[in-house]
C-alpha cells in the first residue's frame, strides 16, 4: 500500500509575485511537515524548479519576467514534477492553456488555504502512488491496432513513433485502453487519475482528452481510438468494431 502523502515531508516550491500569499502558504504548510521554497519572478521560479528537487511546485499564471505558462511549457520539457497551478480570476482560458500543457490540477486564487492543502496532498499521493504502481508485479503491454502501451515502464506509441504525452493525459489513455469497448465517466476518469474530490461540473477531463487525441492524430467526430459517448463519458474502440453511440 502507498504511504499517504500527506505522512511525507515533502519539498514544495511556490511560485508567485504575491509575496504576502507565498508567506500565507509557507506559515500554513510548513507545521504541517512541509519544506516551502518561494520564488516570485518567472526565471527565478524555472530556475530553481529545473535546479533543486521539488515534490510539487505551485505555480502562478501571471508572473514578471516569464508568464507562468510559459514556464510550465519550460518545465515539461525536462520534467514531470506535479504541477498546481493558480490563476487570477479562475478564468477559464487559462485554466485550458494549463491544463493542455500539462498541469496536474488548477486553482483560483479565491481559493481557500484548506482546498489549496487538498489539491497539493491529491497531486502529491498520485506522485507516490506512481513510484509504488512501478514496484508492482508487471502488467502486459496492451496493443490497439497502432496503439501500444506499456504500463510496465509507462510509456506510449504509435506505430514506431513514441508519444509524448503528460502523466495525466498517459492515465487517461491506459484506463481507457485497459477496457476497450467499455464506457469510461467522466467521474471515474477523474478517480483514476487525479484522486481528488471534484466539482460535478468540473470540464478539465475534456480538456485532457482533447490534448490526448491531438496527439493521436484522433478526430473526436470519427475517432480512431477514443470515443466520446454523450451524455456518459468516453471509451476506447476496439480495433475492427464498429460502435455505435
Amino acid at each position: 500500500m502507498a504511504i499517504p502523502a500527506e505522512a511525507i515531508p515533502s519539498r514544495i516550491l511556490i511560485v508567485d509575485d504575491d509575496v504576502k500569499l507565498c508567506r500565507l502558504v509557507h506559515d500554513y504548510l510548513e507545521p504541517l511537515g512541509y519544506t516551502v521554497d518561494m520564488a516570485h519572478s518567472g526565471h527565478e521560479g524555472l530556475d530553481r524548479a529545473l535546479s533543486e528537487p521539488y515534490a510539487a511546485i505551485i505555480l502562478d499564471v501571471m508572473l514578471p519576467g516569464i508568464n507562468g505558462l510559459e514556464v510550465l511549457r519550460q518545465l515539461r520539457r525536462k520534467s514531470d514534477v506535479p504541477v498546481l497551478m493558480l490563476t487570477a480570476r479562475g478564468d477559464e482560458a487559462d485554466r485550458i492553456a494549463g491544463l493542455e500543457i500539462g498541469a496536474d490540477d488548477y486553482l483560483p486564487k479565491t481559493f481557500s488555504i484548506r482546498e489549496l492543502l487538498a489539491r497539493l496532498r491529491a497531486v502529491l499521493r498520485r506522485s507516490t502512488m506512481a513510484v509504488a504502481v512501478a514496484e508492482e508485479p508487471s502488467e502486459a503491454p496492451i496493443q490497439l491496432g497502432e496503439l501500444w502501451i506499456d504500463p510496465e515502464a509507462r510509456s506510449a506509441a504509435l506505430g514506431d513513433k513514441p508519444l509524448n504525452l503528460t502523466p495525466i493525459e498517459y492515465q487517461i489513455l491506459l484506463t481507457l485502453a485497459r477496457a476497450p469497448g467499455r464506457v469510461r465517466t467522466r467521474e471515474q476518469l477523474l478517480d483514476a487519475v487525479a484522486d481528488r474530490s471534484f466539482d460535478a461540473f468540473d470540464r478539465s477531463i475534456d480538456v485532457h482528452v482533447s490534448s490526448l487525441r491531438k496527439k493521436l492524430g484522433d478526430d473526436a467526430k470519427t475517432p480512431r481510438f477514443i470515443e466520446t459517448v454523450r451524455g456518459a463519458g468516453y471509451r476506447m474502440r476496439k480495433p475492427g468494431v464498429e460502435i455505435e453511440s
